[in-house]
């Protein structure tokens, strides 16, 4: 069994777990809901009763609501039994908001299902000793006091499970507080050594516990990743003698993994490299009318060539896209292989089974649309007349690819299928392959995105893309790290095929420094499509998406020679991806903080770290200030809450800025400049004092 735990108090900054007794039998009186020690609201919690999530090594927050009646004093474990059966009790200590909320933060590292429940009970030395410092000091009952807490050790030290030291110095002290009366009694109460004695082992009564819930701790990559994506048709493209572009194979593909792996980058993400229908193909720019030498969409999936167990054979063979992941591997990628469920009117399954799509009235199999969008060369599936010969088909398609050595899947509009199809295949998948991991391209509703999320997926896209101010930001990943992080990891992919926002198109190079670095910090997987990296702004007039899209054409860039040239990000995405490695909170995503600036335009944010989670035996806590405007020059006051690293209001420290490694002394307040133009962020290690 593999769990660490503390308390967000900065006095337990230690873990404490708790030796395991066994719980008093519950009392119950009268047919009752509540108890004397009502348990509500506990956490982690999914929707819909589905098991919560993380990931191995990530730091979760156990929480719930419990309380009693009057002001006699509580104690809140919670009882973690791990994959492999092992018990283990931690204590949890009160927020201290008024809320009566109780948490503790636990880090789980073994991978498989976990269960929890939480216990309250009345803590009795807590009660005794609390009343005790104030009536005896006031000279308030002070006989009633000392005998009774005479009474409280003495029962404590007749507890078989405690260990004989221990009951054998109880005993002692109970002896002197019926000698030494009230002083001793005092100096019982107020002792450390018996509130340490009494928090491990605590006298307890009036005993309740909450129903046992489930958490599923998963392999570290399905939360924690920096993403690539490129098409493998544009690698190594070349433009033969009569103008005709020839397209790249995994082959010439397999020259660029050197330089995604070298920017820090640990996964690589394929679009769909099937056979693309004719029918319909869409040319340049989403035009209707396609040339015989442009390529089409990849998402348009299905030909003579076959369908999605298939690979294009402009790429190459199943051997060839085999050594492709072995090459990946080696060069310490994984790979991402996108999963479209939808066909090109071309695809084998449009004629051996025509029931898996939408007839219309006048006979015509209906095409997708995303109004305004249309794509007229993709059939969407229908999952009313066979769903049970496409799950069927789809699971052996997963299958199929797995066996080629695909681990992770990028799922392209999983919103548009149903909910219960994705329950049952990740559920199918992961019985057989824990490792595999799903990421929903969930660019939907937030109802549909979050169930997409609880019901298995173990990644997802999300509207990062489109929250570009101060104010949306911080709603935005304040509502990640908290509202919907027991079960929903987001991807914060900076843009895609499909997606380049007013915000790049307009931003300049600022802009682009920006969000890749809020995407880097604020969330512990994030991704880049290539051609971020070169600044490629244009749109296609009306469109949210580039000018001579690559989905639609071969797309050859000099990624060497802009970097020769001073002309790339790349830099600066290497430099990001390798904070991101040296900073274990940056690996976190519940541990983000929002902080205040004066300026409208200055986003504020921290992640920490606690000691005993980061291996290294020190705290990490990094800080983000941001200028979110790519037009300006920002001056302003940042003020921050710097009790969250343990450094009271007032207090000093110094921080380096990660980017430019200068160095400040800061306290609570400070001032900044941030330049657009120069650099538009502060990414600030806090360095601990000796």
């Amino acid at each position: 069994m593999a769990a660490r735990t503390v308390s967000r108090s900065e006095a337990l900054r230690s873990p404490v777990q708790i030796p395991l007794r066994s719980a008093p039998a519950t009392v119950v009186t009268g047919a009752t809901r509540t108890g004397r020690i009502p348990l509500s609201d506990p956490r982690p919690d999914v929707p819909g009763g589905f098991d919560a999530k993380a990931f191995a090594g990530e730091v979760v927050p156990f929480s719930i609501i419990a309380f009693r009646e009057g002001h006699d004093r509580i104690g809140v474990h919670v009882r973690l039994t791990a994959p492999d059966g092992s018990e283990s009790l931690h204590r949890l200590t009160p927020r201290g908001d008024g809320t009566d909320r109780w948490e503790a933060a636990i880090a789980l590292d073994a991978r498989g299902l976990w269960r929890y429940r939480f216990e309250a009970f009345s803590d009795d030395h807590a009660t005794w000793a609390h009343a005790a410092a104030v009536k005896i000091a006031a000279g308030v009952d002070v006989e009633v006091m000392t005998a009774s807490g005479s009474q409280l050790l003495a029962r404590a030290a007749a507890e078989k499970d405690r260990p004989a030291n221990e009951r054998r110095r109880l005993t002692a002290a109970a002896r002197q507080l019926d000698a030494g009366g009230a002083a001793a009694a005092l100096e019982a109460a107020r002792s450390a050594e018996f509130a340490r004695l009494f928090a491990e082992r605590p006298l307890r009564s009036l005993f309740a516990a909450s129903d046992e819930r489930r958490l599923l701790v998963e392999r570290t990559r399905a939360g924690v990743g920096a993403w690539y994506e490129f098409f493998p048709r544009s690698e190594g493209a070349k433009r033969a003698k009569d103008g005709t572009i020839v397209s790249g194979t995994f082959r010439t593909a397999t020259k660029r993994l050197a330089a995604v792996a070298e920017m820090g980058f640990d996964v690589l993400y394929l679009p769909p490299i099937h056979p693309i229908g004719r029918s319909h193909r869409k040319g340049p720019n989403n035009t209707l009318n396609a040339g015989p030498n442009d390529p089409g969409s990849p998402w348009a999936i299905g030909s003579a060539d076959g369908g999605h167990d298939t690979v294009h054979p402009d790429l190459g063979t199943p051997a060839d896209f085999r050594a492709f992941v072995r090459a990946a591997n080696k060069a310490g990628l994984e790979i991402a292989l996108d999963l479209a469920l939808q066909a090109s009117p071309d695809h084998p399954w449009v004629t051996e089974h025509p029931e898996w799509f939408t007839t219309l009235p006048d006979g015509t199999i209906a095409y997708a649309e995303n109004p305004p969008k249309k794509y007229q060369d993709i059939y969407p599936i229908n999952f009313d007349n066979d769903p049970d010969g496409i799950c069927a088909e789809v699971l052996r398609v997963v299958e199929h690819w797995i066996a080629q050595g695909v681990q992770i899947f990028r799922v392209d509009n999983p919103h548009t299928k149903p909910l219960w199809f994705w329950e049952w295949l990740i559920a199918r998948v992961n019985e057989a392959h824990s490792d595999v991991v799903f990421l929903a391209e969930a660019f939907t509703r937030p109802a549909p995105l979050r169930g997409l999320a609880a019901v298995g997926f173990q990644q997802s896209y999300t509207y990062f893309t489109w929250r570009n101010s101060k104010t949306e930001l911080e709603d935005f990943l304040t509502s990640l790290a908290t509202e919907t992080a027991d079960y929903l990891r987001p991807n914060l992919f900076v843009n895609t095929p499909d997606i380049l926002t007013e915000y790049l198109q307009f931003g300049g190079r600022a802009a682009y420094r920006v969000r890749a670095a809020i995407a880097a910090t604020a969330a512990p997987t994030y991704g880049v499509y290539a051609g971020y990296e070169l600044y490629e702004n244009i749109a296609r007039p009306g469109a949210e998406e580039n000018i001579d899209n690559e989905k639609y054409e071969y797309k050859m860039r000099d990624f060497a020679g802009a970097e020769a040239a001073g002309e790339s990000l790349a830099p600066y995405l290497r430099r990001l991806n390798e904070i991101r490695r040296d900073h274990p909170a940056l690996r976190q995503l519940r541990n983000l903080s929002v902080h205040w600036s004066d300026d409208d335009a200055v986003l504020v944010y921290s992640k920490h770290l606690d000691a005993a989670f980061t291996g290294t035996g020190a705290a990490d806590t990094v800080l983000v200030v941001a200028n979110v405007d790519p037009h300006s020059v920002r001056e302003t006051t940042v003020h921050l809450d710097t009790r969250l690293w343990g450094v009271e209001p007032g207090g000093t420290f110094d921080v380096e800025d990660l980017i430019t490694g200068q160095v400040w002394t800061w306290s609570d307040h400070d001032y900044v400049r941030l330049d657009a133009f120069a650099e538009p962020v502060h990414i600030l290690a806090v360095k601990e004092r000796s």
